[in-house]
C-alpha cells in the first residue's frame, strides 16, 4: 500500500500519558520475564516475533509522531520516559525504540513534505511498521561528508540512489530507510552537500538488498548488515533542508545523541537496583558486600551517575524538540552523548565487578549489559571524536573572544559557568589553539565533565533531592582528567 493511500479513520493511541507509560512498563516486564527467559534472549541473535508483537501493541513509538499525525505530540520528556522504560528491561530495544524515534520520525516530522508524512504515521500507528537511518559506508564511517552513496535526477520527478551502506541498525526489519546520498554532477564529482531520502521497502523500486548479515559482539537483538541501494524515489520522498543538508543532518544527530540520556535511564536504574540487591544478598566474610568500603564506593558511583543522567533528561526534555535547530550545538550535544554514554558502560563494569565470576557469563545481566553498553560509546561519534569537537567548538570561540584562559571563558559560557568556578584552580591555565589531537580529546573529556556537572547543579536548583546531587558532584568522575598536571603547566 502506498503511503500516500487513504487509509481508515485512526483510532486513539491510549489514554493518558501516565496511563500508557504504566502499561508500557507492565507489558516490558511480562514479555520479558514472564513470556520469555532473559538469559535465552541474550543469547540468541534477534528478538521472538511474539515479543516485538507484544512490545508494539502499546505503540511505543507514537511518542514520536505529533498529534495532528495521531501520535502522542512528540514531547521529548514523553519519548525520554519510553526509552528508560524500554532500557530498564532491554538496552537492545530501547535503543531500537530510539533508531525508529529519534533517527527517522523526528527527522521526518521535521523536514518531510507534507503530503506522505500522514500514510508514513499512519503505518507506524497501526501498522506497527518500524524505520531507521543509513549514514555509514565501508569507506566513510566518521568521514560521512565524503560518503560515496549518490543521486541524480531521473525521469517522471524521480531520483535515482545508488551506493552501499553498512552498520544501520534494523538491517532486514526495518520497513523504512532514510538514507544519506551526495548529488551526482555532470562530470561525474560529488557535490559537497548531504540529502536525504525516505526508502518505503514496501515499493519494489525503493528497496534495499542486505547483502551481508553482521555477527555483532553485542546488541543481540538488533541487526547489523552491509546494504546495497539501487533504488528510484519520487521527488516527494526528498527531504527538505531549512538551510543546506549538512545542517539537516547535524540537527538530526545532535538530537539524537542530546536525547541519549533516554537510554541511559532506565539502565543505569537497573544496573543500580541489581548491584544493591547482589551486594545484599552475597556475603563474604560472614558479612555481605553491601558492608565493604570499596563496595559502597561503586554502589555511590553508579547512584552518582544515575543523577547527572536524570540531569542531563531534564536538558534534553527542554532542548531536543524538533522546533529547536540543534545544528550548532556541538558542545552541549556532543557532551550529553560522550559522557552519558562513559558512564553507561562504567556503571556495567562495576557492576560486572561487583558480581565477579559469574556475572562473567553472556547470559548474566552483569556480562550482557557490558557488552551491550560499550558500542555506544563509537556509534553515532566516536567518543573520542566528539571530545575533540567539543575542545575545538570552545577553542574557535575562544579564540573569537580573544580569550586564552580557559577558567576565564567557561566561567562566563552558557553550558558551564554554574560548575567551571568550583574548578577556578584546576581550568586556570592558557590554551594552545594548535594543541595536538590527544590534547584535544583529553581537554573535550574535562570539559564534557564541567557541562554535566553544570547540569547537576541546575537539576539541584530546580528542587532534585539535596544528597543526589551532592553525591553526584562529589563523584571524582566528575573532575577534569588532569586537574593536577593543568595547575603545573599549560596544556600543549
Amino acid at each position: 500500500m502506498s503511503v500516500t493511500s487513504s487509509l481508515p479513520v485512526r483510532e486513539p493511541v491510549s489514554a493518558d500519558f501516565a496511563t500508557f507509560i504504566e502499561d508500557f512498563r507492565e507489558r516490558l516486564r511480562h514479555v520479558f520475564r514472564t513470556r520469555a527467559d532473559a538469559d535465552e534472549v541474550s543469547t540468541t541473535r534477534g528478538l521472538e516475533p511474539f515479543m516485538m508483537r507484544e512490545v508494539q501493541r502499546s505503540s511505543p513509538l507514537s511518542v514520536f509522531i505529533p498529534e495532528e499525525y495521531g501520535g502522542r505530540g512528540g514531547h521529548v520528556r514523553q519519548c525520554q520516559a519510553v526509552l528508560a522504560a524500554a532500557s530498564y528491561e532491554s538496552l537492545a530495544l530501547s535503543l531500537t525504540i530510539g533508531i525508529n524515534g529519534a533517527l527517522f520520525l523526528q527527522p521526518v516530522a521535521k523536514y518531510g513534505r507534507e503530503e506522505i508524512k500522514q500514510g508514513i504515521f499512519e503505518r507506524f500507528i497501526r501498522e506497527k511498521h518500524m524505520g531507521g537511518l543509513m549514514i555509514t559506508e565501508p569507506d566513510h564511517g566518521t568521514d560521512a561528508l565524503n560518503m560515496k552513496t549518490s543521486y541524480c535526477q531521473g525521469e517522471g520527478e524521480r531520483y535515482a540512489v545508488s551506493g552501499t551502506k553498512h552498520w544501520a541498525g534494523l538491517t532486514g526489519w526495518a520497513d523504512f530507510w532514510l538514507v544519506t546520498a551526495r548529488q551526482e554532477r555532470p562530470d561525474g564529482s560529488l557535490g559537497r552537500d548531504i540529502d536525504f531520502f525516505i526508502l518505503d521497502q514496501d515499493d519494489p523500486e525503493q528497496c534495499v538488498d542486505v547483502e551481508e548479515r553482521f555477527h555483532n559482539l553485542g546488541l543481540y537483538a538488533i541487526p547489523y548488515g552491509r546494504n546495497r541501494v539501487d533504488v528510484t524515489v519520487p521527488e516527494t520522498h526528498k527531504l527538505v533542508p531549512e538551510t543546506m543538508g549538512i545542517k539537516m543532518m547535524l540537527d538530526t544527530l545532535h538530537r539524537s545523541r542530546t536525547e541519549f540520556p533516554g537510554m541511559g535511564m532506565g539502565f543505569l536504574r537497573r544496573m543500580l537496583d541489581e548491584a544493591m540487591a547482589h551486594c545484599k544478598e552475597r556475603f563474604v566474610g560472614q558479612k555481605s558486600l553491601f558492608e565493604y568500603d570499596q563496595v559502597k564506593k561503586r554502589l555511590s558511583r553508579i547512584q552518582a551517575y544515575f543523577t547527572t543522567c536524570s540531569a542531563m533528561c531534564a536538558y534534553a526534555s527542554e532542548h531536543a524538540g524538533i522546533e529547536n535547530n540543534l545544528a550548532t550545538s556541538t558542545v552541549s550535544s556532543n557532551s550529553v552523548k560522550a559522557v552519558v554514554t562513559d558512564i553507561m558502560h562504567d556503571a556495567a563494569q562495576s557492576f560486572l565487578q561487583l558480581t565477579g565470576a559469574k556475572g562473567y557469563r553472556l547470559d548474566h545481566l552483569a556480562g550482557r549489559a557490558t557488552v551491550d553498553s560499550r558500542p555506544f560509546q563509537i556509534f553515532e561519534g566516536s567518543n573520542d571524536v566528539l571530545y575533540a569537537q567539543i575542545s575545538k567548538a570552545v577553542l574557535k570561540q575562544m579564540k573569537r573572544a580573544k580569550e586564552k584562559n580557559l577558567s576565564n571563558y567557561l566561567s562566563e559560557y552558557e553550558m558551564t559557568s554554574r560548575a567551571a568556578k568550583r574548578f577556578s584552580g584546576a581550568l586556570d591555565f592558557e590554551v594552545d589553539y594548535q594543541m595536538p589531537q590527544r590534547k584535544l580529546v583529553d581537554l573535550g573529556r574535562a570539559i564534557g565533565r564541567v557541562v554535566s556537572m553544570d547540569l547537576v547543579i541546575e537539576l539541584g536548583d530546580r528542587g532534585f533531592r539535596g544528597d543526589l546531587v551532592s553525591g553526584s558532584l562529589k563523584d571524582p568522575d566528575h573532575l577534569p582528567a588532569k586537574r593536577r598536571r593543568w595547575r603545573r603547566r599549560r596544556l600543549r
